[in-house]
């Protein structure tokens, strides 16, 4: 008799690859962003071409695009900026070909100078690239007249802006996304931490230290959504109601930015003090309830209304931390570990709303 048919078990690294559910998160993402580059880029080329008459608008439909782009961050500066670099390669093409005319040395010619002079114009690589493809599309497509390129380009990237105003992504949304990310690795660093002090485990302080020093790069995405997102609302008439949320955010994000920063010190500290083997529970106890109050900093990221709850849980915490009171008798070690402590809490205080005077006020005299 034959047995139950086989199957064949798909190895987890293709599994992966064949998950859609990343390509439709990547997909909802671009959404807005290919909604603007299609708008932008068929207005201008529409706009160009019927209202001005130019045969051939392509650069009105590229120096949109290339503008525009799907990155998050469409900040109206860095669209001006590449517009701006697309220009200057534009223009450049268009006077050598009333010099020189058109030929091999003619391109290499322009391209040269092109670069050359986006280089020094920007410190951006981008810039230059930009700059020298427009240069390269006008050196070997030819034109009915001289400069008709240039308005071209001018039309597209008054379109890239507008769309970037009046078509705005979402900037609140991303914000919120990589504050969760940082308070998440937050949580995932103190958690380490904590268990070390528990345990005496100086292996894992050392994990803890080591996520604690890998949070910057997650603070740094956080605050690029946010300028971006700021930049935006700036000039957009329809995300005048996510100005205060995107200022707020930047008051969280600044605050926690130096609260991780004194994590790391903490965490340099439980390494040191764990390297003798001993459990330390107050400190692991106090070190919780900090982490916990972090927590509720997180929740009022998208719920203002939380900020009085996350602001009592820290203050809860805060009005104890006296190492000769709370650890009597132990270590100059371990009561320079609670020390340490003091600063993380004021600056997750101010995350709360709490001003730093006040933050600072709460904390018991030593």
């Amino acid at each position: 008799m034959s047995g139950p048919p086989t199957t064949t078990a798909i190895p987890t690294g293709w599994r992966a690859r064949l998950d859609p559910r990343p390509a439709l998160v990547r997909l909802r993402e671009s959404g807005i962003p290919i909604i603007q580059i299609v708008v932008a880029a068929t207005g201008s080329y529409a706009f160009a071409h019927y209202a001005l008459g130019h045969p051939a608008p392509l650069l009105a439909a590229t120096v949109t695009v290339g503008s525009l782009g799907l990155v998050r961050d469409a900040r109206p500066r860095r669209v001006l900026e590449t517009v701006l670099g697309m220009l200057v390669g534009i223009l450049i093409a268009e006077l050598l070909l009333i010099l020189t005319g058109t030929g091999w040395w003619q391109l290499a010619l322009a391209l040269g100078l092109t670069l050359v002079v986006a280089r020094l114009l920007s410190a951006q690589a981008g810039f230059a690239i930009a700059a020298a493809i427009q240069s390269l599309i006008v050196m070997v497509i030819p034109a009915t007249m001289p400069f008709l390129r240039l308005i071209d380009g001018i039309i597209g990237g008054i379109a890239a802006l507008l769309v970037t105003a009046l078509i705005p992504r979402n900037p609140l949304r991303d914000a919120l996304r990589e504050g969760r990310a940082v308070f998440a690795a937050v949580d995932k660093a103190s958690a380490a931490l904590t268990q070390a002090l528990r345990r005496g485990d100086r292996l894992r302080a050392e994990r803890g230290l080591e996520r604690a020093r890998a949070l910057q790069p997650l603070l740094d995405e956080w605050a690029s959504s946010l300028e971006s997102g700021r930049a935006i609302a700036r000039i957009s008439p329809f995300l005048r109601r996510q100005r205060f949320e995107l200022e707020r955010q930047e008051r969280i994000r600044a605050s926690t930015d130096l609260a991780t920063r004194n994590l790391r010190v903490v965490a340099r500290r439980v390494v040191y003090l764990c390297d003798d083997g001993v459990n330390r529970p107050v400190a692991a106890d106090v070190l919780a309830e900090i982490v916990r109050g972090a927590g509720f900093v997180s929740d009022s990221l998208d719920d203002i209304s939380l900020e009085p709850a996350a602001r009592a849980a820290i203050s809860a915490v805060v009005s104890r931390l006296d190492p000769a009171a709370l650890v009597p008798g132990a270590s100059l070690g371990e009561q320079n570990l609670i020390a340490a402590m003091r600063p993380l809490v004021v600056d997750l205080l101010t995350a709360t709303g709490m001003t730093p005077e006040d933050a600072r006020a709460a904390v018991p005299r030593i």
